[in-house]
């Protein structure tokens, strides 16, 4: 397939299927699209499935944002071993004993996701994509050695059973919304421990990131080098941006002066960033109101065209 010519600045949402890598994901729509500078906001597994949002040329700015929104994930935790990964893909330790298992109750399960929902502090997962002294925790994790990283704030805001199924083992179906940098992994672990009875994910989707569903996100083929063109799947930076912030409808005459970097005369008032927008509709960058004068956080110069061949620096946000 022929990449596009003159790939533009949007944001694309994908469906990654199971065994494909986030970076394979960027790699494919940098083929698809016909440009170099795409990046992703926040890395899914490959074991895992769902939602990756895209940014490409400009709109890579916009991920800086996008990676800090609440998340949604659907997700399977099995009851009865942990895993030195804390999901199937590690070494799974010895199963509980049958009785053992069967003596988990569904209210000593609503306790221990009760207690794990909130304001909670969570120890990421070893094998996460955390650095250690420059180098990533699952770098280190594989490589052998010991990685206990420090536990940290997180939010759980929903943490939902869907389904109980009693067997071999005892798995959860279940939902989970949280704050960004939440391991559903850990979850798994903690909810294990909690119960005396060891646990690990053994399937995670993630449906939503802020106000983005995976039901809106083009479909990945796990068994194709390349997509179909992710350019027309392209969200505007401008739709995307005002969908997260308040929209400054500005003049020419302020677009133009707001581009040469000058702090424009704002009155709108806002406790986060404010989406500035050209009369033609064009996302001209993020402002602050400081003073009443509007501060650029960052800008979003429109896009040159360039051949595919051109190589451009590479953004990719790591989170899960």
């Amino acid at each position: 397939m022929k990449p596009p010519s003159n790939p533009t600045s949007g944001i694309v949402l994908v469906d990654k299927p199971q065994g494909v890598t986030s970076h394979d994901v960027v790699a494919r729509a940098r083929k698809s699209i016909g440009t170099r500078k795409v990046g992703h906001a926040g890395t899914l597994d490959p074991m895992a499935t769902g939602l990756l949002i895209l940014g490409v040329n400009n709109s890579t700015r916009l991920l800086t944002w996008v990676v800090g929104l609440d998340k949604e994930y659907t997700a399977t935790i099995r009851l009865g071993a942990a895993s030195n990964t804390d999901d199937a893909d590690g070494e799974i330790d010895e199963p509980v004993d049958a009785t053992t298992l069967a003596e988990v109750t569904d209210a000593a399960i609503a306790a221990g996701v009760k207690a794990l929902t909130g304001p909670i502090l969570q120890r990421p997962s070893s094998v996460s994509a955390i650095k250690v002294d420059g180098k990533r925790a699952y770098t280190l994790a594989r490589a052998g050695e010991a990685v206990v990283l420090p536990e940290r704030p997180v939010m759980v805001s929903a943490f939902d059973v869907l389904a109980t199924r009693r067997g071999q083992w005892l798995d959860l179906d279940v939902r989970v919304q949280c704050s960004t940098g939440t391991y559903i992994r850990a979850l798994a672990r903690d909810l294990g421990a909690t119960l005396s009875v060891g646990g690990h994910l053994t399937a995670l989707r993630r449906t939503r990131i802020g106000p983005f569903a995976v039901d809106a996100a083009s479909p990945i083929d796990r068994d194709r080098d390349v997509e179909d063109d992710l350019g027309a799947a392209m969200l505007d930076p401008a739709a995307v941006a005002t969908s997260l912030f308040t929209r400054l409808d500005l003049t020419e005459t302020e677009a133009v002066d707001l581009a040469h970097g000058k702090r424009i005369a704002l009155s709108l008032e806002s406790d986060g960033p404010i989406a500035a927008v050209s009369p033609e509709g064009r996302l001209v960058g993020l402002v602050q109101n400081v003073g009443g004068r509007a501060r650029v956080l960052v800008n979003f110069p429109p896009d040159v065209p360039v051949a595919a061949a051109i190589g451009f620096p590479t953004t990719d946000m790591a989170s899960e």
